[in-house]
């Protein structure tokens, strides 16, 4: 080898160590990034990784120097992240789940996935569809951590870094990735106590003489609207109670307190029993779309795929029933 080809290949071996050691040094940042972000301050992270405070703010300026964007914004209440943050929070976290299931499957381990993974889902719904499936992945996924978060309100994705959202009705926000997985109807019912009380309504002009429960507090709350021939109409019953949670309203009809409307899947158990009866059947809107969300990163994370791959099928096969 001569002298020119020995310089020119360590130069070469020179720009190689550092370019591996900047890569180094960004995913050690990236994972520093994301500690502090889960656990909610840079304190909290500091404690999260057994690191200085100090070692932990420096590296996430350093990232932010080198970005060229703020990332996070600090807080007496911790810290949020800006829109830049958020969006490079989310490729950090598919590059490391990527990396760490490249790892493994080079060395051999072709087994569990690793890592957080945040679901929401409305409250009943989740409870009585999702939940049960989502316990059957952890059990074959035991080094997955899911949050899940159940709540009768619209969570932005983005915001709150949720990975999988399940939602029932029409979508609006066209950024997200919707696969549908069902419908679910919506019902008008009351307790036999109250209609022998107060006569059953035949169409919905009678229900103007009904008592009512409604809803507060719901960023969609139910609405009361019927089809004919014609265009959708509107006719409320009388409101003689008002409630912020579905499972009072539910309470209240049973007692014989009025008329509710719900979807149902909230009310499949009282509909069976016969302790509420369904009334107006022939004048319902069509069914709410029910659908599997997420954002549109491209490629999806190993374990958001998984997920989804997971609870699709199973989703459509518990709401056929």
């Amino acid at each position: 080898m001569t002298s020119t080809t020995s310089r020119v290949s360590c130069h070469f071996g020179k720009l190689t160590l550092r370019f591996r050691k900047d890569w180094m040094d960004r995913l050690d940042a990236m994972s520093v990034l994301l500690a502090v972000v889960d656990a909610g301050s840079l304190s909290a992270g500091a404690r999260r990784l057994n690191a200085p405070l100090a070692t932990v703010s420096r590296k996430v300026a350093d990232l932010e120097k080198h970005l060229g964007a703020r990332l996070v914004l600090r807080t007496r209440h911790g810290l949020s992240l800006t829109e830049e943050g958020r969006a490079f929070v989310a490729a950090s976290r598919r590059i490391l789940e990527d990396l760490d299931a490249a790892e493994r499957q080079a060395s051999g381990d072709h087994g569990a996935l690793r890592g957080g993974l945040h679901v929401t889902a409305p409250i009943a719904f989740g409870e009585r569809y999702l939940l049960p499936i989502a316990l059957e992945f952890l059990k074959e996924q035991p080094d997955i951590d899911l949050r899940l978060t159940l709540a009768d309100r619209q969570i932005n994705l983005a915001d709150e870094q949720v990975d999988v959202a399940l939602r029932i009705g029409h979508l609006t926000d066209s950024a997200l990735i919707a696969t549908r997985v069902g419908s679910v109807r919506r019902v008008i019912c009351a307790s036999p106590e109250y209609l022998a009380r107060r006569g059953v309504p035949r169409r919905p002009e009678d229900l103007a003489r009904h008592d009512g429960i409604s809803f507060q507090g719901f960023a969609t709350a139910p609405e009361w609207r019927y089809r004919r021939d014609g265009p959708a109409f509107t006719i409320e019953p009388r409101s003689k109670l008002a409630v912020n949670t579905t499972e009072a309203a539910i309470q209240a009809a049973m007692a014989g307190i009025g008329i509710i409307r719900v979807l149902s899947y909230q009310i499949s158990d009282q509909l069976r029993s016969g302790a509420l009866q369904e009334l107006l059947t022939e004048f319902a809107r069509e069914p709410l779309p029910v659908n599997v969300l997420h954002g549109p990163a491209d490629p999806l994370s190993l374990k958001v795929r998984c997920f989804l791959d997971w609870i699709g099928p199973r989703l459509r096969a518990r709401m056929a029933q």
